[in-house]
Order: structure tokens, then C-alpha cells, then sequence
């Protein structure tokens, strides 16, 4: 059959016939599986507008990452994590069991000897690493378990026992040493004993004190708000360098930021911790803020002298455990001395 224009229209159903079962199959085939549930198709566009933000947003922040990253040489992502866990294990300890503390701070000690050691060992030193680390680990609790005044007589008698150690080491040796390296041996050996354990035992002796816990949170706080603070403002801000030739990626805006975020730590942990009045905290902060920030330099110039980045790899994205160190260990001393004078304010 054909209509009046000559179509052909025999097999094909009236426009108002109900569609058999083989065209809604067929129907079905030609036409997206989305498009007849506008719902479905509304979740759909959602998730992937969705899924591309949180792409642009990573793509953005890994590229953020790293500049840092070849700023600084420190990878942003990871030296976060491990920070935040080492805060997590400092903090619990200090406010749950202080022999837990006791421990922690003895390992980070042993641990920054012997990179210590193992650094100026790269560099030509005679270092003596077993008498270091044991007499090392000594002095540090002598700082937590014995008297004060028993507590110097260890200090001397590390010092005494490593040099003397040494100069026995050397009289076996026979390797043809001349005097001057001897002598810098000599020195080295008592420098590592004053270095690390025994501002680690001063520590602990704040630790012991009647509410030193607190005070010995407090400090490190003050000292990692004083590095974090210098670290975002120099990535931020950073364009005069503060000693180039000592550390050349230190600026006077990142020191700004140090101060900053010192000062501001320490009234807090004054006010809201340590009980003091506010003023005692903008003390603190500032007298931290100077030690940390020696001590960071200090240990810069031991780094660029014995011709080294880090002092170990063992803590990625920060280094080594002595480059954790190198602005609290300082930091103890005033700490210490801070409590003696202000302790007698606390409410």
C-alpha cells in the first residue's frame, strides 16, 4: 500500500498505535540510558562537577607543594604528617606519664648523638659513637633522677671521660694524627656531651619541677610556633636574606613571622597554661624567640662547615632529629631559668 505522495507505508504501525514489544526494545537501545530519569542525570552532573573541583583543587595544591618544595627543600605534605605525630606522642607524654616523656626525650637524645657523630665522622673527626652514646645517655637522666648538685658532677665527669676516651683512643692509633686535629678531636668530643645530653638532662630537670610539665610544653610550643611562623612568612614574604652566608634561606619577613607567632604563643600558654600574668608571656616568647633562633642559626653554620644539608634522612621532610632539635635544645636553658624567676607569679 502507498499513500498519495507514492511512500511506501505497508508494515508500519498507525502514529497512534501502542509501540509493540520489539520497538520499545529497540527504543531503549537508541536512546541514552540517563536522559529519560532527569534525576539520575542531575546526580551525575553533579559528582562529576564535583570530581573535577577536588582534581583542580589537588592539581593545585601539589603544584603549591612544589614551589615549596624547591624553596625550601622540604616536602610540605609529609613533614606535616610527621610532625603532628611526633606532637601527638610529646604532648600525651607530658600530660599523662612523664616517664613516657623521659624515654621519648632519651631516644630523640641517643639519636641526635649518633647522627651528630656519624656527621663529623663524614667530615674527618675522630668521634668515639659508643662512649658518646653511653656516656651520653648517663647524663641525660642524671638530669631526671638524681640531685642538682650531683647532677653537675655528671656534667663533669661526662665531659672528662669522652676527652679522656679519646686521648687513649689516640695514643692505640698510632695513625700519625698531628696535634692540631687531636686537639680539634679533643674539643669536638666535649662539645657533643654539652651539646645534646646535657641540655637534654636541663630538660629534664624542668620536667621534674612541680608543674615542669607544663612549662616544658610550653617552651616547645613557643619554639615550634616561632618555626612554623618563620617558615610560612619567609615562603610568603621572604625577600632579604638574614645571614646569606650562614644559612641563605633565613630572611628578616620569615624572623618577623617568628616573632609574631612567639609572641602570641607565649602570652596564651601564659595566660591560659601557665597561669602567669600576660607580660610574663611576651617575656618568654622573646627570650625563646632568641634561642631558637641561635640555635637554628648555630646549627646552620655546623652544617655549611661540615659541608652537609641535614644531619641525617631518618625524618623525611624534616631532616634528621638533631635538625629538630636545633632551636628547642637552646631554648631549654632559658626555659629552665624563666621558671625559676616566674614560677613564684603562677596563680
Amino acid at each position: 500500500m502507498t499513500d498519495a505522495s507514492g511512500d511506501s507505508t505497508a508494515g508500519e504501525p498507525p502514529p497512534d498505535a501502542p509501540l509493540t514489544r520489539r520497538d520499545a526494545a529497540k527504543l531503549r537501545r537508541t536512546t541514552p540510558s540517563g536522559d529519560t530519569n532527569p534525576a539520575m542525570q542531575h546526580v551525575r552532573a553533579a559528582r562529576s562537577e564535583f570530581e573535577n573541583q577536588v582534581a583542580q583543587a589537588r592539581a593545585e595544591f601539589e603544584e603549591a607543594n612544589e614551589r615549596i618544595k624547591q624553596r625550601t627543600g622540604r616536602d610540605l605534605i609529609v613533614a606535616t604528617l610527621i610532625g603532628l605525630a611526633i606532637g601527638a606522642v610529646l604532648i600525651a607524654s607530658l600530660i599523662f606519664l612523664k616517664w613516657v616523656f623521659v624515654l621519648f626525650a632519651l631516644a630523640a637524645c641517643l639519636l641526635g648523638i649518633f647522627e651528630f657523630g656519624r656527621a663529623l665522622i663524614g667530615a674527618g673527626r675522630k668521634v668515639d659513637l659508643v662512649a658518646q652514646l653511653v656516656i651520653g645517655a648517663i647524663l641525660a637522666l642524671s638530669g631526671f633522677f638524681v640531685d642538682l648538685w650531683l647532677h653537675w658532677v655528671a656534667v663533669f665527669v661526662a665531659v672528662a671521660l669522652v676527652i679522656v676516651w679519646r686521648l687513649v683512643a689516640q695514643m692505640f692509633a698510632k695513625d700519625g694524627r698531628t696535634y692540631g686535629a687531636v686537639l680539634g678531636d679533643v674539643l669536638t668530643a666535649g662539645f657533643i656531651q654539652l651539646y645534646v645530653p646535657f641540655l637534654t638532662s636541663l630538660c629534664l630537670i624542668l620536667l621534674r619541677q612541680d608543674g615542669g610539665e607544663w612549662w616544658v610544653l610550653g617552651f616547645i610550643i613557643i619554639a615550634v610556633a616561632s618555626d612554623t611562623g618563620a617558615y610560612a612568612a619567609g615562603v610568603a614574604f621572604g625577600r632579604h636574606p638574614m645571614a646569606p652566608r650562614i644559612s641563605p634561606k633565613k630572611t628578616w619577613e620569615g624572623f618577623a613571622g617568628a616573632a609574631l607567632a612567639a609572641l602570641i604563643a607565649g602570652v596564651l600558654l601564659a595566660l591560659f597554661m601557665l597561669g602567669l600574668p600576660w607580660w610574663t608571656g611576651l617575656v618568654l616568647g622573646a627570650v625563646v624567640l632568641g634561642t631558637a633562633t641561635a640555635g637554628d642559626l648555630g646549627e646552620s653554620m655546623i652544617k655549611r662547615d661540615l659541608g652537609i644539608k641535614d644531619m641525617s634522612s631518618w625524618l623525611p621532610g624534616h631532616g634528621g632529629v638533631l635538625d629538630r632539635l636545633d632551636s628547642i635544645l637552646p631554648s631549654v636553658v632559658a626555659a629552665l631559668a624563666l621558671y625559676y624567676l616566674f614560677s613564684p607569679l603562677a596563680a
